[in-house]
């Protein structure tokens, strides 16, 4: 078995490869890096094979999703770690030790990410992962480096170590046997904070999640989807309370539940207004979603009331849109269970 694996999730991404690739190729030795295809109709596969040889391909004949597609994959992969690389990652010398050593000397975290800057502005923090996400009351996710739409410049504020909520599915650090046991990410997400709900039940088996400051990549975002496809809404929304109903403690989930439900539909005001209507009406739907899969989330909970999680224990969008602290420095530190 091997020490760690680069596990690279795959469809139809060509151009995302060619220009993403050589840098996980360069600064990726001595360890595997491996690309999961997921269906491509594309040329993404040939184009692999015949201009980087030594990464080992997996094709599956059709897409399985973010979820799936990774799930299957890691059941083939014989390393005690993977990393979880979003093709739009460009990665830096020296990325993976840093990560690789924190988790080796703290067995009881599963999983990390490095920092994560924006591959179009370097100087900031990227969207989805920044220097370790978080979640609030509510269970809506920020990061260390971005809040809503604010996003801070990187100026060695986040360069520690520390536990977090989350860790980012972009480029995420995996313990693959206990990521297995968990079951892998859950499937009915398809896309979008599977890695959210995975942390959360890391956290909820007595495990930990954890960030390291002393690594950079640089995530371009949006390969998926971008924020102007509606379905992206949608997914957002929907997986945001399944995560909400799978992994919070029962004693609070009968009032979490409807504040959160009244708090998206404000949202829905919002985002009919700044996206259009299609975006409002893509949180609807995924309301009606959530109702229908109530009983598929209580039957996969994990409720270990006991256990010992970060989060922020106040109400985030009442911080950022009427007390107008938009940076993460803002927020009080006692403020963090």
């Amino acid at each position: 078995m091997t020490e760690l694996s680069i596990a690279l999730l795959n469809y139809n991404g060509q151009d995302h490869l060619k220009t993403y690739l050589p840098s996980v190729v360069k600064f990726s030795e001595p360890y595997p890096i491996i690309l999961i295809d997921n269906g491509s109709e594309d040329q993404s596969v040939s184009w692999v094979r015949e201009n980087f040889p030594t990464v080992e391909i997996i094709c599956f004949e059709e897409n399985y999703g973010f979820c799936g597609g990774y799930n299957k994959a890691l059941q083939l992969i014989d390393s005690e770690y993977v990393v979880l690389l979003n093709t739009d990652v460009r990665v830096t010398e020296n990325w993976i030790s840093p990560v690789l050593d924190y988790l080796k000397a703290k067995p009881q975290i599963k999983a990390a990410q490095p920092k994560i800057l924006d591959d179009k502005r370097p100087e900031y923090f990227e969207y989805a992962g920044g220097a370790g996400g978080y979640l609030d009351q509510l269970a809506y996710p920020f990061c260390r480096g971005r809040i809503f739409e604010t996003l801070e410049k990187d100026q060695g504020q986040y360069n520690d170590n520390r536990l977090v909520s989350w860790a980012s599915g972009s480029c995420l650090f995996v313990d693959r046997a206990y990521y297995l046991e968990l079951g892998g990410l859950d499937e009915r997400f398809f896309a979008h904070m599977e890695e959210i709900d995975l942390c959360w039940r890391i956290w909820n088996t007595g495990y930990q999640v954890g960030f390291c400051g002393a690594s950079n990549v640089y995530h371009l975002g949006g390969g998926t989807l971008n924020k102007a496809n509606a379905r992206k809404t949608y997914l957002n929304f929907r997986n945001g309370l399944s995560i909400l109903m799978k992994n919070e403690p029962s004693s609070s989930l009968f009032w979490k539940i409807p504040l959160r439900i009244v708090m998206d539909w404000l949202a829905v005001i919002k985002f009919s207004i700044q996206s259009g209507p299609k975006h409002g009406f893509a949180i609807i739907r995924a309301h009606l979603a959530f109702l229908t899969e109530i009983r598929s989330n209580l039957q996969q909970r994990v409720d270990r009331t006991n256990s010992k999680r970060i989060y922020y224990k106040k109400l985030l969008a009442w911080e950022y849109f009427v007390l107008k602290r938009k940076k993460f420095n803002y927020l009080r530190g006692e403020d963090f269970n």
